[in-house]
């Protein structure tokens, strides 16, 4: 039994579900989102809930169970709520700042970075040296921020460079004379 498969999505105000066929639409303050389930699980709404089921005993159906669950959950979260990723960025003479629909990276590189902002995330630079990254799609702002991050992961030494806000960089002490 999967344990979080068997706990209903629950809808908040303001927020609607239609099911047609394998596909649930959620539309929220926030947007509209849709994901489309496999045949293996059964969906349905009832008031402000939404629940679903396995078709069947097989492993696959147990397996997309919880999966479809929490991606329904997911879309719930992102019309209503959103998804936000925080970036710092550590380093003499490292900072960002945006441009329109650009974040300018000066990261100690030869050039500066020009990070095009995809559609459907928003991206702020509130500080020089902090960037933060919003959406409804978990998966797309997650990307984005990892994206942003593989400019200049954080070393072990001194910490310079981007990291996630709440990541703990592992130091490791220089060389002894």
């Amino acid at each position: 039994m999967s344990r979080i498969g068997k706990k209903p999505v629950e809808l908040p105000s303001g927020v609607s579900a239609t099911v047609s066929g394998q596909t649930v639409e959620v539309k929220g303050p926030k947007g509209t989102r849709s994901f489309t389930a496999t045949d293996d699980v059964t969906i349905s709404v009832d008031d402000n809930v939404i629940s679903i089921a396995p078709r069947g005993s097989s492993k696959r159906a147990r397996q997309q169970w919880g999966m479809s669950r929490t991606m329904v959950g997911n879309l719930v979260t992102g019309v209503s709520t959103g998804f936000k990723k925080e970036l710092e960025i550590n380093g003499v003479g490292y900072r960002a700042q945006m441009q329109g629909n650009t974040l300018k990276l000066s990261l100690g590189l030869s050039h500066d970075v020009n990070f095009e902002v995809p559609e459907g995330v928003t991206v702020t630079a509130p500080k020089q040296t902090e960037i933060v990254v919003e959406g409804i799609d978990q998966q797309l702002v997650g990307q984005v921020a990892a994206n942003i991050r593989e400019w200049r992961k954080p070393e072990p030494y001194k910490g310079k460079g981007i990291k996630y806000k709440d990541e703990y960089i592992f130091r490791k002490e220089g060389k002894k004379k």
